[in-house]
């Protein structure tokens, strides 16, 4: 049986009954489909509560995709279709009762690309919840969000002033608090690292740690050191395919397929 057969009839994984009963996010059978072509090929597997999970394998193999289903992100794409369920809190997040818009409230995102509204660094966090009929102090929600942030020493003298004269590193903890704001329950990230340097890496890496006591996280990267370092738990995907998921140090130093070893260890990708 080939590696691909193998992870679409039965993904390489390792569930305790512990692992059971603390599921965020439990995907089933999932597949997602562009114009009736599939991106996502029968994906089963969960996210853990108050952990970091990375979703990691080659370009163009389903991560984002995968990952944008997660908050009902791909309604947005025309022709999209979703097939299995994606159960939140008991519920199905495609049920025909549920609201997308409360979805994406209590699952937040985090992009590729930093995307500060072009406002105040006060206004990129207090805009949304006063839309949405926050009734609290705004003072208290912008200090306490960029506080989580790890942005609040840097930026506490200057918050109305525009969130584009920020650094690259320093936008993108902007937008993770601007997501905090929102109190979601899940923090999803695509590639957020991706477009910084090395500096601004390691303050990502270190507010994820902080995090992901009070929020569980879904992080796509292609950087497998970084992987490696900040996740508990990693799937591994190929040509829309999970081929194995499970707990970090072992799908990176006993993973149970070869296809994710060859991955891992850099000999394609």
């Amino acid at each position: 049986m080939s590696e691909l057969a193998f992870a679409e009839n039965s993904t390489a994984t390792n569930e305790t009954v512990e692992t059971i009963k603390d599921k965020a996010l439990d995907l089933q059978e999932v597949s997602i489909l562009y114009s009736g072509n599939p991106a996502v090929k029968k994906v089963s597997c969960y996210f853990m509560r108050n952990k970091i999970t990375s979703i990691i394998g080659p370009s163009g193999c389903g991560k984002s995709t995968l990952l944008r289903a997660l908050n009902r992100m791909n309604d947005f794409i025309h022709g999209v279709t979703l097939e299995g369920k994606i159960m939140f809190a008991s519920e199905d997040l495609y049920g025909p009762e549920v609201d997308p818009v409360e979805v994406r409230r209590r699952i937040g995102m985090v992009f590729q690309k930093p995307n500060p509204f072009p406002k105040s660094i006060y206004n990129n966090i207090a805009w949304a919840p006063g839309i949405n009929g926050f009734e609290g102090s705004k003072d208290e929600l912008v200090e306490h969000s960029l506080k989580q942030a790890a942005l609040w020493d840097e930026v506490k003298d200057r918050l109305h002033d525009s969130a584009l004269n920020l650094s690259g590193g320093q936008q993108q903890r902007l937008c993770i608090a601007r997501a905090l704001a929102m109190d979601p329950e899940i923090l999803l990230m695509d590639e957020p690292c991706s477009a910084l340097d090395p500096i601004s890496t390691a303050h990502i890496e270190d507010l994820l740690f902080d995090l992901k006591s009070r929020y569980t996280i879904v992080i796509v990267t292609h950087n497998m050191h970084q992987a490696s370092r900040i996740s508990d738990y990693t799937a591994f995907m190929e040509m829309g395919h999970l081929i194995e998921f499970g707990e970090t140090e072992q799908v990176f130093t006993k993973p149970l397929v070869k296809r994710t070893e060859e991955y891992v260890t850099g000999r394609f990708g």
